[in-house]
């Protein structure tokens, strides 16, 4: 790929192992050249995480992709699915010492103190937050992506959260000398030049409820997968040419009745399947879908516009978002197979091994599995931060790319 091209991973819990299969098929398919084929990396929530990591190795032909690859089937229940009572009490998570007394004391003074004084993490949380920053701290060399950066091999990484006071998505751009990221003109987004850290990073996949907020500065800061799932709109702002953009949801809904469906409706894990779903994967069918529809517009535009008349709408474009349309090449991957069922079946096939896990992470993923496989087990497949489970999500993205091994090629020689 000579033109600058963009990987856009979004967001979607553990289902972000499908994005590194990805990955590795491309390499598999393109070769190992001297550096990564991308310059621009945009991610949301989990694919900030894996977005992060491939630019700190984008000086590497593969990206490091098998590091990446040994990070997730590395995960084990009990360390990265821990639920922490403490957390779910809103105690202080910066208490190692779990004393009830220091976390009822923090309860009593919390309204009215300045954010600068509630550290890093904020909020109640249903999973401790440990094993995970332990992952993205140590995981993902920092200095190198440093290097990368400065040098204008990565010509930017852009991560996005949510900001929990205001209700503004925030772009954060960590860009090379002399790369520009256009702001949005969007009231609802804010685009902020950054250096990206490990707290950006664990901001961006802090996803409500199940891990606490981030604070950035003076403002805490949550997923930004629940307003801005798919950044793609970031990665054509810091001029990307080419983009390769990574969905989490199957394409095609699965064969079963009203009937099967409403039979699971009074579980509470269905429903929080259902919501996750709504709010961090379903934007990618309307993101894809206007990309999609600009670039036949501006296809028309171009060959029934004379040079003069086409300047003058692209003018006008250009004055209404900040930047200019133009036509680009996309490359869209999605999951062959519908990952919510391979939760669901990959909990019931484990089911006795999770009679040996820890009392409440055991209950809940065992909740789980007694949902129908006849319908998708979403909420486990967010949740399911598990080596084995990572290992069939990998195989299944690499096989997806394999399976598409000319549109690979025509996309990386146009």
């Amino acid at each position: 790929m000579t033109s600058s091209a963009a990987l856009v991973l979004s967001g979607g819990g553990a289902r972000g192992a499908y994005e590194v299969g990805i990955v590795r098929g491309l390499t598999d398919v393109l070769g190992v050249a001297r550096r990564s084929p991308f310059d621009v990396f945009t991610g949301t929530s989990v694919g900030a995480i894996n977005a992060t990591y491939l630019a700190a190795h984008a000086e590497l032909g593969d990206g490091g992709i098998e590091g990446l690859v040994h990070l997730w089937e590395s995960l084990e229940i009990e360390e990265h699915l821990r639920i922490d009572p403490a957390g779910l009490m809103g105690w202080p998570l910066g208490a190692e010492d779990g004393n009830p007394r220091r976390g009822i004391r923090f309860l009593q003074r919390l309204v009215g103190r300045d954010p600068k004084e509630l550290g890093e993490r904020y909020g109640r949380a249903m999973i401790d937050p440990r094993p995970l920053e332990r992952i993205v701290e140590a995981g993902v060399p920092w200095h190198r992506l440093r290097e990368n950066v400065d040098s204008g091999i990565v010509r930017a990484l852009v991560v996005s959260a949510l900001d929990v006071a205001g209700g503004r998505t925030t772009i954060f751009c960590d860009v090379a000398p002399g790369t520009h990221v256009t702001p949005s003109r969007d009231v609802r987004r804010e685009t902020r030049p950054d250096r990206i850290t490990a707290q950006h990073v664990l901001a961006s996949a802090a996803i409500p409820f199940f891990f606490p907020a981030r604070r950035i500065g003076d403002t805490f800061y949550c997923d930004g997968g629940l307003r801005f799932n798919t950044p793609i709109s970031p990665a054509l702002r810091a001029g990307a040419e080419k983009l390769v953009v990574v969905s989490l949801l199957h394409g095609t809904p699965p064969a079963v009745t009203r009937a099967e469906i409403l039979a699971e409706y009074p579980s509470p894990l269905f429903l929080a399947g259902k919501v996750l779903n709504a709010l961090l994967l379903d934007p990618i069918d309307y993101d894809l879908t206007v990309l999609e529809r600009f670039n036949k517009v501006m296809e028309v535009l171009e060959s029934t516009l004379d040079a003069t008349e086409f300047e003058r709408v692209s003018r006008v474009l250009e004055e209404d978002r900040g930047m200019r349309y133009r036509r680009v090449q996309t490359l869209v991957f999605r999951p062959s197979a519908d990952i919510g069922v391979l939760a669901g079946e990959h909990l019931v096939k484990h089911e006795a091994k999770l009679a040996k896990r820890a009392r409440l992470t055991s209950f809940l993923l065992r909740r789980a599995a007694a949902l129908s496989t006849s319908t998708e087990t979403d909420f486990g497949s967010f949740l399911l931060f598990d080596g084995g489970f990572a290992k069939s999500l990998i195989d299944l993205g690499h096989r997806d790319v394999l399976a598409r091994r000319d549109d690979v090629t025509r996309f990386s020689d146009a």
